[in-house]
């Protein structure tokens, strides 16, 4: 299946204001593994950007106003988007953005099937901080490169943790045995290889031998 795990920054936080989309970011996962394709732009919200979403992004209304404006891409990132599931961190704020920039033109609402990271990162730990910075230190996800919020580099990191938040570290592989376990989330299965093997007591003492000889050879040597 193919999904696109998706990102936006923003002039701020609510459109009832008048806020709008500066950045979008996309990265299509085929069966959780990242591909080469990728959407990503900037866009001049012909507006300015508020402090606070300046603090995040970090990007100036001068370097905005030289960017496309969101008609001139529309159409292309409606194609990217087509018929896959959207994975996306608090998919409300992005949603909501983005359906605001599609009403803005006269276009339909997005309909595609989402799912929320954070909603999945919130029932699986309870209590716990599910922010991306939070959920890359939970997973071990090197996330030095993020020092401003970017759009590529957020779904980057998200597609890592969309992963882990699945129990699904080796998608790609699967190993059919009697011995397996059975992992299930959103639907779906994966596979994993759990049998131990144990040494004969031949092979064992054909080892003590091995050593003996070696270490005793080594010594000498």
């Amino acid at each position: 299946m193919k999904e696109i795990v998706l990102d936006t920054e923003t002039t701020g936080l609510l459109t009832k204001e008048g806020h709008r989309i500066i950045e979008i970011g996309c990265i299509e996962l085929d069966n959780l593994v990242p591909t080469q394709n990728r959407f990503h732009c900037y866009l001049n919200p012909e507006r300015k950007v508020s402090e606070k979403a300046f603090e995040v992004h970090g990007y100036t209304d001068e370097f905005l106003s030289k960017q496309i404006k969101f008609e001139q891409i529309v159409d292309e990132f409606l194609n990217f988007i087509k018929e896959k599931r959207l994975i996306i961190h608090n998919a409300e704020f992005d949603l909501s953005h983005l359906n605001n920039e599609m009403k803005i033109l006269g276009k339909e609402k997005i309909k595609n099937e989402v799912v929320d990271t954070l909603i999945l990162a919130r029932n699986k730990f309870p209590g716990s901080s599910s922010s991306l910075d939070a959920l890359c230190k939970r997973y071990r996800i090197d996330n030095s490169k993020r020092v401003k919020h970017t759009a590529l580099i957020d779904c980057d990191l998200l597609a890592k943790i969309y992963i882990n938040l699945l129990d699904q570290k080796e998608p790609t592989l699967q190993f059919q045995d009697n011995d397996k376990e059975t992992s299930k989330d959103l639907g779906k299965k994966v596979l994993y290889f759990k049998k131990v093997i144990y040494p004969t007591e031949k092979e064992i003492d054909k080892h003590k031998i091995y050593l003996k000889q070696n270490l005793k050879k080594n010594f000498f040597n």
